[in-house]
């Protein structure tokens, strides 16, 4: 009898995938052949879990200074209309003036909140809801400091100096790099500038 040599040209039989754990890396699928690699389910996972965990660290941030920043915001409202007729410039269409202001700039806070809630997967309801919750603040600020005006007063721009310093940190930390990373540098950019001439305008508007 002839025994029969492989044939070096012939292909290789198909053979299926195996599959074994490893303790470190997860899950392994390894294909044995010809140009065989080996793909980690386990590593895969895991750089998800890590992109998911840091995107709720920037998400969890983004609502904690803006909560933070509306509390001295709610604050300067309350002094204002507390403090009517106390001086000449205390007057009511001065402390409406304010409050209409930073009315007008919590709408785009709301969705800095809502849309990256959104974007993890909340639901267009949730996602607003706690992005009204995340204002829910300045009015009960607002009370307060209108109720302790003469308390609050002189701690008033201190408070509004850390909550400008929190919106920056948070601006220049993680807003302005993550529209820079998703393509969408120029519009941010143009945004940025639109909005500072409107918010500009309307506080030589308002006075």
């Amino acid at each position: 009898d002839k025994k029969v040599e492989p044939d070096s040209e012939s292909p290789l039989p198909e053979q299926e995938p195996q599959f074994q754990m490893n303790g470190e890396s997860g899950l392994r699928l390894r294909r044995v052949g010809a140009g065989s690699e080996v793909v980690s389910i386990g590593e895969q996972e895991r750089e998800n879990e890590i992109k998911k965990r840091s995107s709720w660290r920037r998400i969890m941030l983004l609502i904690v200074a803006v909560t933070v920043h509306n509390i001295p915001e709610g604050l300067a409202v309350g002094v204002g209309f507390g403090a009517i007729g106390r001086t000449k410039s205390a007057t009511f269409e001065s402390a409406r003036n304010l409050a209409l202001g930073i009315g007008i700039q919590n709408f785009p806070e709301g969705i800095a909140v809502s849309l990256p809630l959104k974007a993890a997967g909340f639901s267009t309801a949730k996602a607003i809801w706690y992005g009204q919750l995340s204002g829910l603040v300045e009015p009960i600020a607002g009370v307060l400091g209108a109720a302790l005006v003469s308390f609050i007063v002189p701690l008033l721009p201190y408070a509004l100096a850390f909550a400008a310093g929190a919106m920056v940190y948070v601006v220049v930390d993680d807003i302005i790099p993550e529209a820079q990373s998703e393509g969408n540098g120029k519009a941010a950019s143009w945004g940025a500038i639109v909005g500072f001439i409107v918010m500009m305008s309307l506080d030589v508007a308002l006075g």
